[in-house]
Order: C-alpha cells, then sequence, then structure tokens
C-alpha cells in the first residue's frame, strides 16, 4: 500500500457489532491503532457494540479497519459502520475509554 506523508488527516467514527465485547477488542483495536501510529480512542456501548473515534490519514485508517473486521479470536464481527468527519487533532495517542 503506497501512503503519501503529505495525505491530510481525517477522522472517523468506527462502530462495530457481533460478539465484540469480553473477547478482548477494546484491547486488539488499541494495539493495532497504535501500531499504525493512529490517535483516538476505543469503548463499549450499552447495545453491545464497541465504538472507536480515530484521527490519521486516510489510508492507514482504512488498514486498521481491514484488522478490525478479522479482530481477536474470540470475536465474531458482522457488521462495521463508518462516519467519516473532519480531524480535529485533539488526540495525541490511542486509548481504550471506561
Amino acid at each position: 500500500m503506497t501512503q503519501s506523508v503529505d495525505e491530510p488527516p481525517v477522522r472517523v467514527r468506527i462502530l462495530v457489532g457481533g460478539r465484540v465485547q469480553g473477547v478482548g477488542f477494546r484491547a486488539f483495536a488499541a494495539r493495532t491503532a497504535t501500531r499504525l501510529e493512529l490517535v483516538g480512542g476505543v469503548r463499549n456501548l450499552d447495545d453491545g457494540r464497541v465504538e472507536l473515534d480515530v484521527e490519521g490519514r486516510r489510508t492507514v485508517i482504512e488498514a486498521l479497519i481491514h484488522e478490525l473486521k478479522i479482530g481477536p479470536p474470540a470475536a465474531r464481527v458482522t457488521t462495521i459502520e463508518t462516519e467519516w468527519r473532519v480531524a480535529t487533532g485533539r488526540y495525541s495517542n490511542f486509548s481504550i475509554w471506561h
């Protein structure tokens, strides 16, 4: 995958559905996002989904989304929804929010 360092940062809200709570999905997402040098955070939602708010280059975020579709071994991802937005620059790292 070719990535341009001039590619402007973007923000995306990602909602992941399926068996994604109680299986280490947030830790998996945080490790993957950190490895890809993305910033933002991840949390469980009351409806059983996991939500990520991520900022970085779009091509790198798309690589994260590809990894999220697979997830950790015990997870079973059935849906991924994305809402692309303008980057805010408010994050300095990637965190697990409780």
